[in-house]
């Protein structure tokens, strides 16, 4: 139906009466949801809720879709009626489909509303000035008031907002004196020679046009030239006056020129230049007395609206103030900006339509999810929702309550009453807290306030041989947030072999941002206003094609590793330009490629617009989707903004990048005429040769858009063979990566959540895990294709586990299957096993038979358990133990994102290694926010995580234990108390019977938490078993000489040290990393420890290079007591320093380790 039709439709509604000057109508409502049996806006449900909203016999009705479609143009059968409301039901509808969420309005005469009293509205004031500081974004507001407004139902009499509110620039922050004013064009007076008396048009040059449209020079020329912004003519161009798209004067030809006569350089005539896929440039020709004029022209591509900054979840108590942003980048500029709550559109009266959405003097009601929608001409996008949380003035913003934390105990330290090796130590919910002032009008709070621990109750935990220092939390209160960093690391290499991309270049948009190094790896801080983070690999020794990857972060801080899997660049061929050229794009032997490029005789520009004449070097890669070893090489994630600006995902038939140069390979080029020749036969699925587009991928959104569409043709292959094609058509200029593509409607959600062990509880969750998933095509004997990927999508679990995208299916449930596995910092998790029971596994008979759960090793116990197949059946809402997880229907994300543990999952945990960690104040490395503020911490700073590892070598057949227990060595305030413990278990030498070693993390030395004082960590380690000190690296043991105090050792079972206040290196046998991520830290330093390398990395144990201690652990008499034998007999004894160590000669440096104890001793003294 015509748009304005629709629009004066929505305007004037369906009216039950006469003139409108005797009525008005009422605000909207929103009453239901389209759930269950339908949407029923009734007319006396409207009256209960909002009695002083109605009249007593409305006269008229509207209904509208929350999306603003009348309720008739939405094809939908409703029932519509001013006396009992309006109602659509499911059942009514066509198949398959349901009722849309509806909002009605009602037609009133005047004064017939109980709380129309007269009341009227102030001028706005001025704009206030603006928050932002020099060069940043902030907010302006404008209030004005009622003449009602010490009524409490102010709000009946005078519909709006109260204050609304602009984006605004922060000043420079630098300013430098303007040397010269601006001068303003003043309009010269209009001759009147010129005049004519038929039309109002006055000509200022020439004479006006039989239809007073416009002036005309009859012996004027305007030549033009267009060209796009790669500098290659724009063919196919139209060009019309400014006002007048309808009627082109002219087109371009395939040089991109044009030439227009009769146009009068008059300083007003003005052109439109127009171009499928390309912005509309707007010229104005130049005041000019010469009989000929010339015009160059730049298109640029025109871009659907990209969200730069979405709106920000805040915190709020009743009857203060927010405001949410909206900043979008597109050309052209957006023209609209639309806000919804909870998925209904707000009152343009209440909301404005503005960037900036202004709620004052919040209520209660006005919790929930905010969010923007902005459009251009082009399209529109909508914003990630934005969480406002309200809070009575009175009642506290942070649940005091400790949720339940357990943590691991040592090995050693069960609890006969729990009958556990667990402990409950209680941790605050890491949620945004209001606080007590009104923040300021920004679009992101300065200063956020977190739900933390305020409050904390030492204790003793009782272990069989010995005891333990714990901190838990008691009481939660809101207090500043800490400050974290989200962090992406990585390695790039090939997908074939695992070669790395060696120094390659990391793009952000068109801004480098980082390199890989020489093993491929990479490391990046995400900027704090990124929510996609969209960057683009390019090699430049040109072996791989340029990979475009969108890659999720943790948006809590900390790091998440993922490995960027890259194509290589196909041979090159040579084309001779004056000729058609194909090209076959399709990489599986003894099958027919899945399309054919076709290029068109002298389609080739040089990037100054200038035909190319010469030999082509072309190479061209195709990512073919039968190859199921290709799908983790998949570019961006798949996923296109539809018409009402929603993100959904794309089934690929296929990728290619192409790249065409010189024949010295100096210059790269462009094709203006490009056919693509998709083979019918490759897509078996009647809606998807309908659907097929071709797509363009946009570096800087990682988004694909529309290029072309395609249309059937007959073609002979051979001289009998006659196969159909779909035939679109392209030009190959800024961008060079392409997608066979169709949008698949048949979309659903898969829950997975993760864990740290094998215990699977709530508490036990592990946030930043990587959730991959791989879309198989249907089944053999399913009407589609063969089996082949369709998409490839990944995730990261937060609090309550990950949603995947994927594709399902509700009438076959074999139809789609999905591989899916979890990895954290390149570590491959276990999936649970497909024997287990459907608890344990997550999900409920019958439907878990439905989906047909596999893990890898289901066939073959030899093969590895990190992988799980499922069928991706689509849950049927008529039976209830399938609307409950782990499956939900693409329109329920909220449910899958907020479904509690109970529902269904799937689920994947870490295999528990033989490294143990404990701390006294408890700290989770995956989740930043855990970090407390004490001098008992083990990672003093929140933001700088320094790891340090000492290599053990040890002599004997068995693998040993070895704990480090970290002490307050000499400041003050901990000194004697402990931070931790860590336990490792040896790894033998293949190479060296009898021998085996291990990398031991301690704390480091340094300063604690108020950055005031050093402290040195008295640093322990003990051996299990029969053990005695054999050797100590000769330099780390000339440092700690030289570097007092000095802590004596007086048993060689054992052995005890001041922990270097210096990053030492192999030499000494102590690996010290630096590094903004905890986990990142203690990766690179264990891995240096393996190799034995102050640069180099490992994973397999090198026992001979870099250690610091060897012991021998042969076994030994009965009569000889380990330092954990002596804790049995004497768990209340501490073990003392002696002022002797071993029984040596007595020397100088004996003296000088009796004054190191002397000091040592009188620092812990005060």
């Amino acid at each position: 139906m015509d748009r304005n039709l629709a629009n004066a439709f929505v305007l004037f509604g369906l009216v039950c009466g006469s003139s409108q000057g005797h009525w008005l109508w009422t605000p909207w409502f929103n009453i239901d949801h389209p759930g269950g049996n339908g949407d029923y806006e009734r007319l006396d449900a409207i009256r209960h809720y909002y009695p002083d909203k109605l009249c007593p016999t409305p006269v008229g009705v509207e209904a509208r879709t929350t999306q603003g479609v009348p309720a008739t143009f939405t094809g939908e059968r409703v029932h519509l009626s001013h006396q009992h409301g309006f109602w659509c039901v499911n059942t009514e509808q066509p198949s398959g489909k349901h009722c849309s969420n509806y909002a009605v309005r009602f037609q009133c005469p005047k004064g017939s509303i109980s709380g129309g009293a007269s009341s009227s509205w102030s001028q706005w004031s001025e704009w206030g000035p603006c928050t932002a500081d020099c060069e940043q974004t902030g907010v302006q507001t404008r209030s004005r008031t009622c003449s009602s407004a010490r009524r409490e139902d102010w709000q009946l009499h005078c519909p709006g907002p109260l204050q609304e509110g602009r984006m605004c620039e922060g000043q420079l922050c630098t300013v430098t004196p303007s040397t010269a004013l601006r001068l303003l064009n003043v309009p010269e007076k209009i001759s009147e020679e010129h005049q004519t008396t038929e039309c109002d048009l006055h000509c200022v040059l020439g004479r006006v046009n039989a239809e007073c449209t416009h002036c005309m020079c009859e012996e004027h020329v305007l030549y033009g030239s267009v060209r796009l912004q790669d500098g290659s003519p724009a063919s196919g161009t139209f060009v019309h006056l400014q006002g007048d798209l309808d009627t082109p004067l002219t087109n371009c030809d395939h040089n991109g020129k044009f030439r227009i006569p009769g146009l009068c350089p008059d300083g007003t005539t003005a052109l439109q230049v127009t171009k499928p896929y390309y912005g509309t440039a707007v010229v104005t020709l130049e005041k000019s007395t010469s009989k000929t004029s010339y015009i160059d022209i730049k298109l640029r591509r025109s871009e659907k609206p990209f969200i730069r900054k979405q709106p920000q979840s805040k915190a709020r108590r009743e009857g203060q103030d927010v405001s949410f942003c909206c900043q979008v980048v597109c050309n052209p500029p957006a023209h609209q900006y639309l806000w919804y709550h909870n998925g209904s559109l707000l009152d343009r009266g209440r909301a404005g339509f503005g960037r900036v959405l202004v709620l004052s003097q919040l209520q209660k009601q006005q919790a929930g999810k905010y969010m923007c929608q902005a459009s251009n001409s082009v399209g529109s996008i909508k914003s990630q929702p934005a969480t406002l949380t309200i809070t009575a003035w009175d009642a506290p913003s942070c649940n005091p309550r400790p949720q339940n934390y357990q943590i691991k105990l040592p090995f050693d330290c069960y609890q006969n009453l729990s009958q556990s090796l667990y402990y409950d130590v209680g941790r605050c919910p890491t949620t945004a807290c209001a606080g007590s002032q009104q923040p300021e009008g920004l679009c992101k709070d300065t200063t956020a306030h977190c739900c933390g621990p305020v409050k904390f109750e030492d204790r003793i935990i009782s272990c069989p041989t010995y005891t333990l220092p714990i901190r838990v939390v008691t009481r939660c209160g809101c207090q500043r947030c800490i400050d974290t960093k989200a962090i992406v690391r990585g390695r790039a290499v090939a997908v074939d072999n695992g070669e790395p991309m060696r120094f390659g270049q990391i793009f952000m948009g068109r801004k480098k941002i980082s390199m890989t190094g020489y093993k491929g790896t990479f490391s990046i801080v995400v900027p704090a206003d990124i929510s996609r983070l969209v960057l683009t690999f390019v090699d430049r020794h040109q072996k791989f094609v340029n990979t475009t990857k969108v890659l999720p972060f943790n948006r809590k801080g900390g790091s998440v590793f993922h490995e960027i899997k890259l194509v290589r660049k196909r041979p090159e061929l040579t084309l001779d330009c004056s000729i058609s050229n194909t090209i076959n794009l399709g990489t599986i032997k003894n099958q027919n490629p899945i399309a054919e490029l076709e290029l068109l005789p002298n389609t080739f520009y040089r990037p100054s617009g200038e035909l190319y004449r010469g030999l082509v070097k072309a190479s061209v890669t195709f990512l073919d989707p039968r190859d199921i070893s290709l799908a983790s090489a998949a570019q961006s994630d798949l996923n296109f903004i539809s018409e009402d600006g929603d993100i959904l995902p794309l089934r690929t038939y296929g990728m290619f990048s192409l790249d065409f140069t010189d024949e010295a390979a100096q210059e790269s080029l462009s094709a203006g005429r490009v056919r693509v020749f998709l083979d019918s036969a490759q897509v078996n699925m009647p809606e998807h040769l309908e659907q097929m587009k071709l797509w363009s991928l946009n570096p800087e959104t990682g988004f694909w858009e529309e290029e072309g569409v395609f249309t059937f043709i007959s073609r002979h292959r051979g001289k009998r063979e006659e196969r159909t094609f779909l035939v679109g058509n392209m030009e190959i200029r800024e961008r060079r990566l392409f997608n066979l593509d169709v949008p698949e409607n048949r979309r659903c959600y898969l829950k997975v959540r993760s864990f740290r062990s094998d215990r699977l509880t709530s508490g036990d969750q592990l946030e930043g895990v990587t959730i991959s998933l791989i879309n198989l095509e249907p089944m053999p004997g399913f009407v589609s294709n063969p089996r082949a990927w369709g998409r490839f999508d990944s995730k990261i679990t937060g609090s309550n586990g990950a949603c995947v995208p994927v594709f399902c299916d509700d009438k076959q449930a074999d139809a789609y299957s999905a591989y899916v596995m979890a990895t954290l910092r390149g570590e491959e998790l276990e999936a649970v096993s497909s024997s287990a029971s459907s608890n344990v596994i997550g999900v409920q008979q019958p439907y878990l038979s439905k989906l047909q759960y596999r893990r890898s090793d289901h066939k073959d116990p030899r093969a590895k358990k990190t992988v799980f197949r499922i069928n991706v059946a689509k849950p049927n809402d008529n039976l209830p133990e399938e609307i409950n997880g782990p499956i939900y229907p693409y329109e329920k994300l909220r449910e899958c994102e907020e479904a509690p543990f109970s529902a269904g999952h799937f689920q994947f945990y870490r295999v528990e290694s033989d490294r143990y960690d404990y701390n006294t104040v408890p700290f989770t490395e995956d989740d930043p926010l855990s970090w407390t503020e004490d001098y008992l911490a083990w990672w003093p700073r929140p933001l700088v995580f320094r790891a340090c590892y000492i290599k053990l070598k040890l002599r004997g057949n068995q693998e040993i234990t070895v704990r480090s227990r970290n002490l307050g060595g000499t400041h003050p305030a901990t000194v004697g108390q402990m931070y931790g413990l860590r336990d490792v278990r040896s790894i033998h030498d293949a190479n060296l019977p009898g021998v085996s070693a291990v990398c031991l993390e301690f704390k480091c030395s340094g300063m604690l938490y108020d950055q005031e004082r050093v402290d040195r960590t008295l640093v322990k380690v003990i051996p299990q078993g029969h053990c005695h000190v054999e050797n100590v690296n000769s330099m780390l043991q000339e440092y700690l000489v030289n570097h007092l105090p000095l802590a004596v050792n007086n048993d060689t079972s054992e052995f005890t040290m001041l922990a270097p206040l210096d990053p030492l290196g192999h030499n000494y046998g102590i690996y010290t990393v630096t590094d903004q991520d905890p986990s990142t830290a203690k990766e690179i330093a264990l891995g240096r420890c393996f190799a034995g390398s102050s640069d180099a990395v490992s994973r397999v144990m090198n026992s001979n290079v870099g250690v610091a201690l060897t012991f021998n652990c042969e076994e030994k008499p009965a009569s000889h007591r380990s330092v954990f034998q002596s804790l049995q007999e004497f768990p209340g004894q501490r073990p003392a320093y002696n002022p002797r160590m071993g029984r040596g000669k007595r020397g100088r440096a004996q003296g000088v380790k009796r004054r190191g104890l002397r000091l040592f001793s009188k620092l812990r003294r005060h």
